[in-house]
């Protein structure tokens, strides 16, 4: 089943298309279970004793995150009622995780990109393997022609050139999966949309299928400045972890102010933070068999680079948190 995030539908359509949307989650979460039950990776004696130090680590970060408060009117969670997950909960589900035979994360760039876009997309990759520990591999950019036109439109009033995200992954990248990956993402300087009703979509994934697909259309002007391309920056990021987490069977975050929150609109989007709460931070470390402190070490290192600055204070606090010793690491350059 498909997971959408961060779309909107367009008027005449809203009512109905929300109503299909809850319907799709309460299916897209019995899938997620499926897929791990189907999974011949059981918990072993070593994660068990892993899931109870990070338990110990949960309880040592909770001060230092916030919990999430009442919705505003047009946020996620003001149109859509999730129940969350605990990492308790995460364990019991047996999710599936980037081990195994299937391990790697494979980047597929999708179309044409510029010069600080491509570069975005490198550093991406680079993120998202810090971020779950596991090999990320860049293929070789497939052309927009693989996408016919029946699979693209104008938007009606915007008159901005979309491709439609569910042919790019059930047309595209899923007859051209991996036999080795954990997960076949491409990124893209198109708009999406996902269909009929809807007007765009920034990120959409099947989680049956292994496969997502992540514009970078709207995430701002990376070329105009320093300021403005680490913005576009921290917003690819977010979108490219928080729907690889789905992929790894991971809800959306319904207690702190976390980057599996759900978003509705950029202004909700932007407002949440790259990290995660304890309670995710424990999943993505479990599913991925890595020590926080080194996740948090590895991931301050490429913030502190990269001149995401807050991100990386609060990288170093953490690792302070837990006992651990901030790495030394060059300064950030202009991009």
């Amino acid at each position: 089943m498909e997971h959408i995030d961060n779309m909107r539908p367009s008027h005449k359509s809203r009512r109905i298309i929300i109503i299909l949307f809850l319907g799709g989650s309460m299916v897209i979460f019995a899938c997620m279970r499926q897929l791990s039950l189907n999974s011949s990776l059981a918990a072993s004696p070593a994660d068990k004793a892993r899931a109870s130090q990070l338990k110990l680590a949960i309880a040592k970060l909770k001060p230092l995150h916030t919990i999430l408060g009442k919705p505003k009117p047009g946020d996620w969670l003001a149109r859509y009622k999730e129940p969350g997950q605990t990492f308790g909960q995460y364990l019991k589900c047996r999710p599936v995780r980037p081990i195994g035979a299937r391990n790697i994360i494979y980047v597929q760039p999708l179309g044409e990109f510029t010069k600080s876009q491509r570069k975005t997309i490198s550093l991406a990759a680079e993120f998202m393997r810090l971020y779950f520990s596991v090999k990320v591999v860049i293929r070789k950019d497939m052309p927009l022609t693989v996408i016919p036109a029946k699979a693209r439109r104008v938007h009606p009033q915007w008159k901005v050139k979309q491709i439609l995200s569910t042919y790019v992954l059930h047309k595209v990248l899923a007859p051209r999966l991996p036999k080795d990956a954990a997960a076949y993402i491409a990124f893209t300087a198109s708009d999406l949309w996902p269909g009929e009703g809807w007007n765009f979509v920034f990120g959409q994934a099947s989680l049956r299928q292994r496969v997502g697909v992540w514009s970078v259309h709207r995430n701002g002007q990376p070329d105009k400045s320093p300021a403005d391309f680490r913005l576009f920056l921290l917003r690819t990021l977010k979108t490219a972890t928080h729907e690889t987490g789905h992929m790894f069977t991971m809800t959306h975050c319904t207690a702190y102010e976390c980057n599996m929150c759900g978003s509705n609109h950029r202004e909700e989007s932007d407002s949440r933070p790259i990290a995660l709460c304890p309670e995710c931070l424990a999943k993505t470390c479990w599913a991925s068999r890595v020590d926080p402190i080194k996740r948090f070490g590895a991931l301050y290192s490429f913030c502190v680079r990269t001149g995401l600055k807050p991100q990386a204070a609060f990288y170093a606090k953490s690792i302070k948190t837990l006992g651990g010793k901030v790495p030394t690491t060059q300064p950030a350059t202009s991009p």
